[in-house]
């Protein structure tokens, strides 16, 4: 018994090791589709350490809020254009950002090389649209993106559409490890900087989420001082766009401003 019990740790050490490995692969599936919008403009904003971010802007009505927007985790700002072409039909400055490996820009992505690049663009604003107020929108993994810069930096408002309260918590219950105690693991821990959030939050979430159940939106939403939930009836997790009151919602929150 005892041997077996020994070979079976074993296995299960192995099997955690490869995991720790392999992980950056299902969170960075990236795809390389590029953007191409009319109305945007590419424009390479510096990055210290790195080569330059080839970040898509809009520039909108004169005093337009700016939306900084962070995509999901296929990494190709192509195909949430129609999140970023609504923004921009409404008059607002926005600026994406492109995620290294993804859509076209050469780079390999982690945690750390993203929210670097994330505050790169952030301070680069100024120089990039003259809005006044700052929003910064994250869908999915985005949402890890969009918390960090606001924990990090003055915004005036967050869109968090579909977060999870920490990703290493998605990854234990698909791969049976305590992902979030293992190390090497790019954990990405929104919870661990809801503290730090002063501005008002707008949470948008499908209860028919099944990649990132609507639990974690609920959950994240309860750590920050000031948070609106919105559920969305209906929606799964690559439907929100379609399914309302998702846009008006997000329109509402960004006019306020």
């Amino acid at each position: 018994m005892r041997r077996l019990l020994l070979t079976l740790g074993l296995i299960y050490l192995a099997y955690a090791s490869l995991m720790v490995w392999l992980h950056p692969r299902f969170i960075y599936p990236f795809y390389p589709d590029r953007f191409s919008v009319q109305g945007f403009e590419e424009v390479a904003i510096p990055v210290q350490g790195a080569e330059p971010l080839p970040v898509q802007v809009a520039r909108g009505r004169k005093g337009a809020p700016t939306v900084l927007y962070f995509m999901g985790n296929v990494g190709s700002l192509e195909l949430f254009r129609a999140m970023l072409d609504h923004h921009r039909r409404a008059g607002r400055n926005v600026v994406a950002m492109p995620y290294r490996g993804g859509g076209g820009v050469p780079g390999h992505p982690s945690e750390t090389i993203l929210k670097r690049d994330a505050l790169a663009v952030f301070d680069a604003l100024p120089d990039l649209v003259s809005g006044d107020a700052v929003i910064v929108q994250g869908y999915s993994l985005g949402t890890g993106l969009a918390v960090y810069v606001a924990a990090e930096r003055q915004v005036d408002g967050v869109i968090l559409a579909a977060p999870y309260e920490k990703m290493c918590q998605l990854m234990t219950a698909a791969a049976y490890l305590p992902v979030c105690v293992l190390p090497g693991v790019q954990k990405w821990d929104s919870a661990a900087l809801a503290a730090n959030l002063a501005e008002p939050v707008l949470i948008l979430h499908g209860n028919e989420d099944e990649l990132i159940p609507m639990d974690h939106g609920v959950r994240l939403s309860g750590q920050l001082q000031h948070a609106t939930f919105v559920k969305i009836d209906g929606a799964g997790h690559t439907n929100l766009f379609g399914t309302a009151p998702y846009l008006d919602e997000i329109d509402a929150f960004v006019e306020r401003f």
